[in-house]
């Protein structure tokens, strides 16, 4: 009972390290350029990451986990990052948050495609549910949001999800940290060009929130939070822990009315509830 009550804490710890993300990433855009932002945060865990590997004398992956790797770096280290830096160019951090609501779904989605699970048919209905409700909100909101960013947040959501499923896979074999440290690793040969090629020429206007919002999401949302969330996931269960991921969009929507003062909307709150039930709908019957 021990070991399972301290896995949902680390669980817990990991889903609030991880709702803090977009808002960093909100403050960082403000004064790096989101291809940049994107290049230098993987960088910078890649070298903690790796430092760890090395300390711990991880064993090193088969031949085989690089194409699944690879797919963990396009996800998590490459594409969410830089989509959700490009869509917070856009829309605003409790926007984007609705979106997030759908990450557990898509990650089951995927969990289909590269796992072979095989969830209820009812499980599809609340899926369709859930997305029509995101897809509403953004049509009927657009006044107020953007369909560039809302475009881009969409694809995050789907990079994403496939990133998680294909670690998750991999995980049961090399452990959580230990996928993410080496996706990071993986990546390096193409994010440290791209970080010195979009190196800014003038530093002088990068304010102390926006350093500070870039080293939160390169060591915070890049590593420690996967440390915590596999984790809980290894010594409290996927299924019981997974589930508290779902309040990843209501911790989000708080720390950026909080540490932004962004207007979170009934709307934006009334739709997130929505989307977080059909996913838990969803995430019974997989």
């Amino acid at each position: 009972m021990q070991r399972r009550m301290a896995g949902w804490g680390n669980g817990l710890l990991g889903v609030i390290i991880f709702s803090a993300s977009l808002p960093a990433t909100r403050v960082a855009v403000g004064g790096f350029d989101p291809v940049f932002l994107t290049a230098a945060r993987a960088v910078i865990a890649t070298g903690l990451g790796v430092l760890c590997l090395l300390v711990l004398q991880e064993k090193r992956p088969l031949k085989s986990d690089i194409r699944s790797l690879t797919i963990v770096a396009f996800g998590v280290v490459v594409g969410f990052p830089l989509c959700t830096a490009l869509a917070l160019e856009h829309i605003t951090s409790a926007r984007s948050i609705v979106f997030i609501g759908l990450l557990p779904l898509l990650t089951a989605f995927f969990g289909v495609l590269r796992g072979g699970e095989r969830p209820h048919p009812v499980f599809w209905i609340f899926s369709g549910l859930g997305s029509a409700l995101v897809a509403g909100f953004a049509w009927f909101q657009g006044a107020e949001g953007s369909v560039t960013g809302d475009l881009y947040m969409v694809l995050a959501i789907i990079v994403c999800g496939l990133g998680y499923a294909e670690g998750g896979i991999l995980s049961r074999r090399l452990g959580g940290w230990q996928v993410i440290s080496w996706a990071l690793a993986l990546s390096l040969p193409v994010m440290a060009p791209i970080a010195l090629f979009t190196l800014p020429s003038d530093w002088t206007h990068v304010t102390l929130p926006q350093w500070t919002g870039l080293a939160y999401v390169s060591v915070f949302s890049m590593l420690v939070g996967f440390i915590f969330w596999y984790r809980g996931l290894a010594t409290g269960g996927i299924a019981g822990v997974g589930q508290l991921q779902l309040l990843q969009p209501f911790f989000g929507l708080m720390l950026a009315g909080l540490l932004l003062g962004e207007v979170v909307s009934a709307g934006m709150v009334l739709v997130t509830g929505l989307v977080v039930l059909c996913v838990a709908g969803a995430k019974r019957f997989a």
